[in-house]
């Protein structure tokens, strides 16, 4: 119903990991998000949730994974998501009592715990293999430059962050107008290229031209933000 656990994973993944994943949630009967699930998720210092949706919605997008969050979920599911990788997770409704002597407060509880582990390893493991991945590829070919240059938003970033050194994500976002988990999705796409590297301090992260690039990538770059930075002008 996109009432409760997979409104929990989406805000989690979102709110802890919204750097390198931007996550949707959807149901085929979706129902009006369960006041405990808020409540939960609160506590995590989690409020902006969303309306839940109908799967109809995301019709036409395309996704890295398809994640299911209960057996019913993947019975009617099979049929979607034919390109993307599958992932089917199993968590007991918390909505529904087990006849055990938990509160409904707390069922929502265990199950936020429960998705919160689940994902948190997911994220571990995607970071370790993308780390593997950048560790084995060849250097920048001109076809993944100019790929990850044919988006506007990825463009604009790069553009912003050639011509100002480094930016963190808030200060794209304020300059751009687009919510944090797109922004933060297309940077962690462009570090994964091997264009940006990024660095913390504190809970901000800072963005900035791989000084690695090969020299006829940076000009491209250079070049390109002379010829048009007037825009943020």
């Amino acid at each position: 119903g996109n009432s409760a656990r997979s409104q929990m994973a989406e805000a989690l993944l979102n709110y802890h990991h919204g750097n390198r994943f931007e996550a949707f949630s959807a149901g085929t009967n979706p129902e009006t998000v369960h006041p405990l699930t808020l409540a939960a998720l609160k506590t995590h210092g989690i409020e902006n949730i969303h309306q839940s949706k109908h799967i109809d919605e995301l019709a036409g997008q395309h996704f890295d994974y398809v994640v299911t969050l209960c057996d019913r979920a993947t019975q009617e599911c099979k049929s979607l998501g034919a390109k993307e990788k599958k992932l089917e997770w199993s968590f007991s409704d918390p909505k529904v009592s087990k006849g055990d002597d938990l509160s409904d407060i707390e069922r929502f509880h265990m199950s936020l715990t429960e998705i919160n582990r689940r994902i948190n390893s997911f994220a571990a493991i995607e970071s370790n293999q993308a780390i593997l991945d950048a560790q084995h590829s060849n250097e920048l070919s001109p076809l993944q430059l100019f790929k990850s240059l044919s988006d506007e938003l990825r463009l604009k970033c790069l553009m912003l962050i050639q011509y100002e050194g480094e930016l963190c994500v808030c200060e794209l976002m304020a300059a751009l107008e687009y919510e944090q988990p797109k922004v933060s999705r297309h940077l962690a796409l462009l570090k994964k290229a091997g264009i940006l590297t990024d660095r913390r301090m504190g809970q901000w992260v800072f963005y900035r031209i791989n000084p690695s690039l090969p020299s006829w990538a940076k000009s491209v770059l250079a070049q390109t933000c002379d010829a048009n930075i007037s825009e943020f002008s």
